[in-house]
């Protein structure tokens, strides 16, 4: 591999971005327009699940006591919220025509390398099936293959938890969505459970260093 794709290939029709935003928070919808705007990516909003508007049969998507259990604490409906969130995404990819689904939450940062990390990444689609962009942790990661300037993509030795940024093939969101063994019921939080590749069959990788970030300013 000695090249890398121009930002200006076709192959960017082959990717859909997600943003995932709660209706009650349009100041953090404007500023990852402006960011995406500005790296030249389009994107549809997704209306976030909202802790506040729940229906009982929302809340029946948790299983509480497997949640105490493997998690250790006590569930939040905001983080429900989010994990539902989430899988609408998954859900609407799933019903679009795009080959590649990049997830973003609305805190987060882009970095101006994003679009070739995009680029890269879909010119070595047989590597992967879900890729972080972004990570709280390390990950102890071992480089397999660069590809965009000074990013490679790699596989994770260690836990690597967060959600704000990454990028999935139809595979792994049909796994995610399959029933019984996807994602519902909610057991642990979805940075917890998503990137499970050994539980869904999924090769679910590391881009190191991250094009993304959280963005710190915002609370």
């Amino acid at each position: 591999f000695t090249g890398f794709p121009s930002q200006t290939m076709p192959s960017m029709q082959r990717l859909q971005t997600w943003v995932i935003n709660l209706d009650r928070a349009p100041e953090r919808l404007a500023r990852i327009r402006a960011q995406l705007e500005h790296l030249g990516l389009p994107f549809t909003r997704l209306p976030a699940v909202d802790a506040r508007t729940m229906t009982p049969a929302t809340k029946a998507l948790l299983d509480e006591p497997a949640y105490r259990r493997k998690h250790g604490m006590a569930p939040v409906w905001g983080e429900l919220g989010c994990y539902l969130s989430h899988v609408e995404v998954v859900r609407a990819f799933l019903a679009s025509g795009a080959e590649f689904a990049l997830v973003l939450e609305d805190d987060v940062m882009l970095g101006e390398s994003l679009p070739a990390v995009l680029q890269g990444l879909m010119a070595c689609a047989d590597r992967w099936d879900a890729v972080k962009l972004s990570a709280v942790h390390r990950g102890t990661p071992v480089k397999v293959r660069e590809v965009a300037p000074g990013h490679h993509l790699a596989v994770m030795l260690s836990r690597v938890t967060g959600s704000s940024a990454y990028l999935m093939n139809r595979k792994a969101a049909a796994a995610w969505t399959r029933e019984p063994g996807g994602l519902l019921p909610m057991q642990l939080p979805y940075d917890h459970v998503y990137d499970q590749g050994w539980r869904f069959g999924l090769k679910f990788r590391l881009v190191t260093p991250t094009p993304c970030g959280h963005d710190d300013q915002i609370e």
